[in-house]
């Protein structure tokens, strides 16, 4: 049997910047069988909306604080927050962190991307000719990628002269979502306003649409594992999806908790297995699932509840996923 499709033993850790009797809320977090272990750190800032966090050069965690306006960095083994407050009215929606420590945020409610050198503190930002810039991605060569989920546009930005380029989305509300590139020149869209996958040709910005079989389906986020297959999550349908850019077959599993599951955050991590969090159920239950096996992992219920789980990363040096809550916490779930 693959050592992926037994269900093993799931421990839960929680860790806080509060003091211990407010830990003390989830050190009773109900244990679940599996092999992932979850961690989370209370954020300072109350109701601040946490989320998008990206692991920096240095190990340390940025995220933004979509409702209070602000970019923050966790160091993981001090467990200190360090808050830079943003632009007033910013909305930060997501961020990145490229290889020099500089951050990139999308301005969601202002329309730029904005840079901030954490020695600093200075922040830049760039008009992207958009109303909301919603989620960022690095390209290999450095340049971002975002998408425009009200403005059904996907963007490209090149830091380094603030060039911004823009492609539509063909259909009409389309609500361009979650974002990836896969290493081959093409950068690929969830739209969660259709049942269709977006791909974006880097070099000349031609935009074309698959439309997946189940119509009411509703993908949000998106990854690309190492063997170049395309995975989404079906918000509606509570599916996860697998769509292979060569053939364009789709194939469908149904999520553990079914329709009401609501699958939203997703990430692939380096052995091309596939993680998202269910955001329907209270708590939120962090999911994997092996392509080898067909095989889905037992569902880990968030330490804190989660409330939702947006957004997630993968970070190859530690073997970890990295999410915010509304909850307002920040979690990682170490893989085995």
């Amino acid at each position: 049997m693959n050592r992926y499709a037994a269900l093993a033993l799931l421990s839960f850790v929680f860790c806080s910047a509060e003091p211990a009797d407010r830990q003390a809320d989830f050190d009773d977090a109900p244990a679940a069988s599996g092999s992932v272990e979850i961690r989370e750190w209370q954020v300072p800032y109350p109701e601040s909306r946490p989320r998008d966090p990206y692991v920096g050069p240095d190990g340390k965690v940025w995220f933004v604080g979509q409702r209070s306006h602000y970019a923050a960095v966790l160091d993981p083994e001090t467990g200190e927050f360090r808050r830079f407050d943003l632009e007033s009215g910013s909305g930060p929606h997501n961020l990145i962190v490229d290889g020099n420590g500089i951050v990139w945020y999308a301005g969601n409610l202002v329309g730029n991307i904005g840079r901030l050198d954490p020695a600093t503190g200075e922040i830049q930002t760039f008009r992207t000719l958009v109303r909301d810039p919603h989620t960022l991605v690095f390209a290999p060569d450095g340049t971002i990628w975002f998408t425009a989920q009200q403005g059904n546009r996907v963007g490209h930005f090149v830091p380094a002269t603030g060039t911004v380029r823009l492609t539509d989305v063909p259909t009409e509300d389309a609500r361009p979502y979650g974002i990836v590139p896969d290493g081959k020149g093409r950068v690929w869209v969830a739209e969660f306003g259709t049942n269709k996958i977006g791909v974006a040709d880097t070099a000349t910005m031609v935009y074309r649409e698959i439309e997946l079989p189940r119509p009411e389906a509703r993908p949000r986020r998106i990854a690309v594992t190492p063997d170049g297959m395309v995975w989404y999550v079906d918000y509606a349908g509570g599916m996860l999806g697998r769509l292979d850019p060569e053939t364009e077959t789709v194939t469908e599993w149904p999520a553990p908790s079914g329709s009401g599951s609501h699958p939203y955050a997703m990430a692939a991590d380096s052995t091309g297995r596939l993680w998202f969090v269910e955001a329907g159920p209270q708590p939120n239950l962090f999911v994997g699932f092996d392509p080898e096996s067909e095989t889905f992992l037992e569902p880990a219920p968030v330490p804190s509840g989660g409330g939702t789980v947006r957004h997630m990363v993968f970070d190859e040096e530690t073997n970890a996923i990295w999410f915010g809550t509304d909850t307002n916490t920040i979690g990682r779930a170490q893989l085995p």
